[in-house]
């Protein structure tokens, strides 16, 4: 098999990997309209009927949250340009965060707007420090251009992270290609797309915190 059939293999299986990760994170909210509207075409009471509207109201805003997020952090983003302003993302982020009183989050944003591939790596890392963050924590985020390039660092701190090593692999592109799942699709999209701008990404794992950075050149 040549080299470009080999690539195109790991691009599909890497888009397959990155769909099947963004299903299993959207079926709990569609999961929960649908039972919501089970339940609504059963309940009688008026008291239980309400009760059902704002859950299913609760369950619709979490599902389009989600939505948008995946869209700017996984797919193409159409619609925006090469640069997207930094509160689009900062918007996602909160939106994601809502009503997880155990994170408090900070940023420290030294630019208006960043690149698209700035952007998806900056939501990935957050995803994955909100992940890590199983008993609440702190949340940092981070991001400026220096020198025609983009940095971003992500801090997670809490009292237990979670964080598995191989995601570390894979986003210093050290995962081999036959052992890539869809928990690691994410990270190893950042690394392919980190090295085609010729940037790097790295990872520090303590006891009591993670820090995400990546360079991302002319990004």
């Amino acid at each position: 098999m040549s080299n470009d059939a080999i690539d195109r293999t790991i691009a599909l299986e890497l888009a397959s990997l990155m769909c099947s990760r963004l299903c299993h994170d959207m079926l709990s909210p569609v999961g929960a309209l649908s039972n919501g509207l089970e339940l609504l075409a059963e309940e009688k009471d008026p008291v239980m009927r309400q009760r059902c509207f704002e859950l299913l109201e609760q369950s619709a805003r979490t599902s389009a949250d989600k939505l948008k997020f995946f869209r700017l952090a996984f797919g193409a983003a159409g619609g925006f340009g090469e640069r997207i302003p930094v509160a689009e993302p900062r918007a996602l982020i909160e939106a994601l965060l809502a009503g997880k009183d155990r994170i408090s989050l900070s940023w420290s944003l030294a630019t208006d707007s960043l690149p698209k591939p700035a952007v998806k790596t900056l939501l990935n890392f957050a995803l994955i420090a909100m992940d890590a963050l199983v008993r609440g924590g702190t949340l940092d985020i981070a991001a400026e251009i220096r020198g025609g390039a983009s940095e971003i660092v992500v801090r997670a701190a809490g009292p237990r992270i979670a964080f598995d090593p191989i995601v570390g692999q894979a986003l210093e592109g050290r995962q081999p290609a036959s052992e890539i799942s869809s928990k690691t699709a994410p990270a190893t999209m950042l690394a392919l797309m980190a090295a085609g701008l010729g940037g790097s990404i790295q990872y520090a794992l303590t006891d009591e915190a993670l820090v995400l950075g990546a360079v991302l050149p002319g990004a």
